[in-house]
């Protein structure tokens, strides 16, 4: 089985429940993909309990039984944490943990509406002001890129992945995602690609940031 928490920041983190595993294969950001389900009985304390626990180390899955009794609930939320609805493309600016959260529940506002369209997003690094400039084309749109954020911190992007190698996994909790701009439905790769060279020289982020490219 495995308990699902979503990392708030810090040394808090969201009970987001209990799913036994139905099996494995291989990942496409992770080596590993398991294939689970949730478990009943609790439901209505998913998204309630608050739990403190302070991670040591950079291991992104860890053993229950040796490490458990390390968690301590902080709160029991009157009602499950919500997400508020998609506040329109050029209102996005959302936390590491907000985004693991709109992923996690699937929030149906931000998903029809990032799902959509592709674009150019960045990450910033609100520890150092670093940017991460990207884009999104295709199917599943910035939604679909943005998951592979959400499950790994770095989405497979080398300068990112680099950054958590060195800091840990944990340092993903700086990273705050907006979009700057919206392709049109009919854009090739091409296009999507000349405005996220565009916006990467606007922004200084192969000088100042994480592109290198």
């Amino acid at each position: 089985m495995v308990l699902s928490l979503i990392h708030l920041g810090t040394d808090r983190w969201l009970f987001a429940g209990v799913y036994g595993i139905r099996g494995v294969g291989p990942g496409q950001n992770t080596t590993f993909k398991y294939n689970t389900e949730l478990i009943p009985g609790h439901e209505e304390l998913i998204g309630r309990i608050v739990d403190r626990y302070k991670r040591e180390y950079r291991a992104s899955y860890i053993w229950g039984h040796k490490y458990g009794n390390k968690l301590e609930v902080l709160e029991l939320l009157d009602s499950p944490l919500s997400i508020e609805p998609f506040p329109g493309y050029n209102g996005v600016c959302i936390s590491h943990s907000t985004l693991r959260l709109l992923q996690q529940k699937e929030e149906p506002s931000w998903k029809a509406a990032l799902s959509s369209v592709g674009g150019v997003y960045v990450i910033m690094d609100t520890a150092t002001g670093k940017p991460y400039v990207g884009s999104a084309y295709g199917d599943g749109g910035l939604w679909q890129r943005w998951r592979a954020y959400a499950d790994s911190g770095h989405g497979g992007n080398i300068e990112l992945k680099s950054l958590l190698s060195g800091q840990g996994v944990d340092y993903s909790a700086n990273f705050q995602y907006s979009v700057l701009e919206i392709a049109d439905p009919q854009s090739s790769a091409e296009q999507v690609w000349a405005r996220e060279n565009h916006w990467k020289a606007v922004l200084l982020s192969r000088e100042f940031g994480y592109n290198s490219n």
